[in-house]
């Protein structure tokens, strides 16, 4: 119990002392965040106008996504900066790195693929990914397609995972499993 004291105290002096900001600074400072949300360690916003970002419920976030509700691009031309409201509606899935531009609204129940640049909005139930992003697929013909991987696919237990704490033997077992070219779904 101590040690997670301790912890708690480092993290929130390094907190203050590099000046980061975590989810309950930016939704304090206007950012809207629905309920049931995933969002994952190393979200980037933008503080500057992080009341400009509204994400709805049952979003899953992953890593290092970066929100930008501004861009300074246009400052040396214009004497402004270009800004816009950022809305990620109901059941959307934003992958790792993706970076989204001021303006843009993610549709309900879309996917956007990691690594992408979504510079314009982004319809409901689509599949989206790229540089810029364009749409993929719908979601029913991804779902279907992963459906048709799954049904081959080694399947794993959530003993597999370090929240349920995978041994060496279950390790090696899902490497085994996972040949260079294989895919499996883990719980």
């Amino acid at each position: 119990m101590f040690s997670k004291c301790i912890n708690f105290v480092k993290s929130r002096f390094r907190k203050y002392l590099l000046d980061e900001y975590w989810l309950e600074d930016y939704i304090k400072l206007g950012m809207k965040v629905g309920s049931n949300c995933s969002i994952q360690p190393g979200l980037v916003v933008d503080v500057s106008h992080c009341w400009l970002i509204e994400i709805g419920d049952n979003v899953v976030i992953a890593p290092q996504v970066y929100l930008l509700a501004h861009d300074t691009s246009t400052k040396k031309y214009t004497g402004y900066t270009r800004i816009g409201r950022i809305t990620i509606e109901r059941n959307v899935f934003i992958g790792v790195r993706t970076v989204i531009m001021p303006g843009v609204t993610i549709g309900e129940n879309a996917i956007i693929g990691s690594n992408s640049v979504v510079t314009k909005t982004i319809p409901k139930n689509v599949v989206a990914a790229g540089n810029p992003a364009k749409i993929v697929c719908s979601v029913e013909e991804y779902r279907a397609k992963i459906k048709g991987v799954f049904k081959d696919a080694p399947l794993f237990s959530d003993e597999y995972t370090l929240r349920k704490g995978i041994d060496e033997d279950k390790k090696e077992e899902m490497k085994t499993l996972l040949s260079s070219d294989k895919i499996g779904f883990v719980e």
